[in-house]
């Protein structure tokens, strides 16, 4: 097995698709082998004999839905895993991609730091795949699925509670593009308790930072959840 994972993506929005290009490329260990805004284009790289391992994929497609691509690849013998890069949240869709063994499900928009961490959680997993032979105890397979997914999002830094979280994250969705200060005096907490939180939801992907000019001194950071 190579020690390059070679990328194909799958992407009918052209600065979107760009975007991935970029983002997968400044990840080491990553080459893109093709870039392309269709399914059948798709079908026809993997069908190529051009090495395919990973596929980023976005589930609608201008001529067949994502999950149609991943039946089709396992039709037609392609064992290349995929990520599905996709803005589709309902829960049946999830359940049917991981029916389809894809490997990650990553919501769009994300920040560079959530692809950067599905990527390099996988090539971590291909590492611990590559081998022959046999699994010696199911310690091991239990850590090569754990480096795969990851832990579970329910853990959170000491002295932060998972309802307070919830009240900032829902205080964000009522009206995006907030700063702590706003955070704050919305769900009747500290400015800086709100920092905290909302500073953690941005480590962690699920909301993004930018900087709020127009106002004197320093530009204010606010926050919109994805």
């Amino acid at each position: 097995m190579s020690d390059e994972i070679r990328v194909l993506i799958v992407e009918d929005e052209e600065l979107i698709a760009q975007a991935h290009r970029v983002y997968t490329e400044r990840i080491p260990g990553f080459r893109v082998v093709a870039v392309v805004p269709t399914a059948s284009a798709a079908m026809s790289v993997l069908r190529s004999g051009d090495q395919v391992d990973l596929v980023l994929l976005d589930f609608n497609l201008p001529d067949l839905h994502g999950l149609e691509v991943c039946r089709a690849m396992r039709a037609a013998g392609s064992s290349a895993d995929v990520l599905a890069v996709t803005s589709a949240r309902d829960l049946s869709m999830v359940r049917a991609a991981v029916a389809l063994g894809v490997t990650h499900y990553l919501l769009k928009p994300f920040t560079f730091a959530a692809f950067r961490d599905k990527l390099e959680r996988y090539a971590a997993y291909r590492a611990q795949a590559s081998g022959g032979g046999a699994v010696a105890a199911q310690h091991e397979v239990d850590r090569m699925l754990a480096t795969l997914r990851g832990t579970a999002p329910g853990t959170l830094p000491k002295g932060l509670v998972a309802p307070t979280l919830d009240a900032v994250l829902e205080a964000l969705r009522s009206r995006p593009g907030q700063s702590a200060s706003e955070v704050a005096e919305r769900t009747g907490m500290s400015r800086v308790t709100a920092r905290r939180y909302l500073e953690h939801l941005a480590d962690t992907g699920r909301v993004v930072r930018s900087p709020r000019y127009g106002t004197p001194g320093r530009p204010e950071v606010e926050y919109r959840p994805i």
